[in-house]
Parts: structure tokens; sequence; C-alpha cells
């Protein structure tokens, strides 16, 4: 289990490193890149020459990356180049706000989706399936934006039960109330997409494992369904939802992305549109390395699930999975 650990960490800090290496070269090679939004308009050669120098654009880009690695393991992920403002001041209060949310309807979506699908398994094409399988294909279908906007147009313009937009109403930030009512509208949003899949593959899996010729020879000693389908089918159907849970979390922050633009949320996708937009190229550079390490590190705790779950999983001296 130790050196299971240790080559997983190994192998999401040597991923870490070239998403960073790609990020750099990629906003380095996007038309307008930073040599050219960061020099003023309108200088002489001479002075922008300098400028240039004093940005330390003038450099090779090997140097360039390293140098930038070098303040991130410091801690600092630079300046912004119009107001020259630590990044780490704009980025890390949306980082937990976006945290918030996607906890929220990660939490929610697990919370209804994985029970749901365990019972459908159970009791394949009655009213429940067939009702999940409908807010499934909804799930699917449904553009994240567009829902976005039907809510608040539903709930908050024409009914007035929930806000319309931001995170707190003005004078009330902190007050956790405020918040959980803020969120019901964005989370609904997001976790819709993630529940019609958790319910899927929840399902599909628990289905393919009931049919397994232990599950029949446990059933063929009279232990109760209940039993069966908790104590010996679930822990091995886990096992390909943990796999889709852990790689969703890409997903998940694109997502947050639209729907914070939409409901006004002040979070790290909101963020990301924003700076985009303004071509802040240091700010996107830190946000696509944080979003990063939040991939890795969902990924790195699916696999630590898989050892839970099922001890047999090991790594390989190769570097692959085996059982």
């Amino acid at each position: 289990m130790t050196e299971y650990l240790i080559r997983r960490t190994l192998q999401s800090v040597l991923v870490l490193v070239l998403i960073s290496l790609f990020t750099f070269m990629l906003i380095h090679a996007a038309p307008g890149g930073p040599r050219q939004i960061f020099l003023s308009p309108g200088l002489s050669p001479e002075v922008a020459k300098i400028q240039a120098h004093n940005m330390g654009l003038d450099r090779p880009l090997p140097l360039q990356y390293l140098s930038w690695v070098g303040d991130l393991l410091r801690g600092d992920l630079g300046y912004t180049f119009k107001n020259n403002i630590p990044v780490g001041e704009i980025i890390w209060p949306t980082v937990k706000n976006t945290m918030v949310l996607m906890g929220a309807a990660w939490l929610l979506s697990l919370v209804i989706a994985i029970p749901w699908g365990i019972y459908n398994s159970t009791a394949e094409y009655g009213l429940s399936d067939h009702t999940a399988s409908f807010l499934s294909y909804i799930g699917f279908a449904m553009p994240t934006f567009w829902f976005g906007i039907i809510l608040q147009e539903i709930f908050a313009l024409k009914l007035d039960w929930l806000p319309l937009s931001d995170m707190y109403t003005i004078g009330k930030k902190g007050d956790i109330g405020n918040l959980i009512y803020h969120l019901v509208l964005p989370v609904t949003v997001l976790s819709l997409g993630f529940l019609a899949g958790y319910m899927k593959y929840a399902r599909a899996s628990m289905l393919e494992v009931l049919d397994q010729d232990y599950i029949r020879t446990a059933r063929a000693k009279g232990l109760k369904e209940r039993r069966v389908v908790f104590r010996h089918a679930l822990r091995n159907a886990l096992i390909p939802i943990i796999t889709v849970i852990g790689l969703d979390l890409p997903i998940l922050v694109s997502g947050a992305a639209l729907t914070e633009s939409v409901f006004n949320w002040p979070g790290m996708g909101r963020l990301f549109v924003q700076m985009a937009v303004a071509r802040e190229y240091s700010v996107l550079m830190a946000i696509a390395l944080i979003t990063a390490v939040f991939v890795i590190v969902g990924n790195f705790v699916a696999d630590i699930m898989y050892a839970i779950v099922d001890p047999r999983v090991k790594l390989s001296r190769r570097g692959g999975a085996a059982a």
C-alpha cells in the first residue's frame, strides 16, 4: 500500500509539472500573447525594450518558465499586468467560493444518485426506474446556462421564492442561512447533470454485479436480499462508480464557470471568463494550474478509494494497475 501511494504521488507530481509547462507554452503561443499585451501601446522601440526587460519578457522562454515555477514554489502567483495587483489576492477568495458551490452540488448528486441507482437496479423497469431514466435524459440534454436562466425566470422573477443571483444578500455576508438560500438555484443547475450520470452508472454497475455467479450462490444460500445487495454486491459495484466520480472534477469545474456567470457567483469559473476577456494571462495561468491540482487530487483520492474498496488493487512494478 505504501509503495502504491508513493508511485501514485510521483506520477501526480509529474503530471502537474507537464500541465504547468503546457499551460505556460500555450499562453505564450496565443495570439496577442504576453509580450504584446503587457507592453504599453505607442511606446518607442527603446522604451518598449526597457519595459520588456523589466518584465523579464526578453529572456528565453525556458528561463521565464523556470522563474515562474520558482515563484509558484514560494507561493507567489505573480501580479496582474494592468493593475499590478497580486494574483493570489484575486484568486484565493474565488477558489473558496467555487469549492462551496462545487462541494454542495457534488455532495447532493452523490447522496441522491447512488442510493437511487442501487434501488433501481433491484426494481428494474418500475416507476422509480422510469422516472430516473426520464430525469437522466433531461440532465444529459439540458444546457447548463439555459437551465439556469429558466430557473431564474420561474423561481426568482415570477414566483420570487429564491434570489436571482450573487452569493449573499447585501448586508448579510457570512450568514450561513442566507448562503444556503442563494445556493439552491446554482446547486440545482450544477447537480442535475451529475445526478443523471451517477444514477445511470450506479444502476448499470449494480446490475452487472448482481448477475454474477457468486451473487446467485449467495441467494441460493437463503441470504436476505438486503444483505446480498449491500454486503456482497455493492462493494464490487463501487469501483467503476469511483472512477467516474474521480474523472468528473474537470467537468464540474467547467460547468461551474457557466453557472457562476449566469448566477453572478463570485467564484473561480466566473473569474476565468472575466480574465480571459481582459487577457490577464498571469491570472489565467494560475487558475489553470489550480484547476489541474483539483483534477489530480480527485484522481489520486479515487485511486486510494480503489485500494480501500478492493484491497486486491495494487500498483504493478511496471506502473500499471493489477489485481
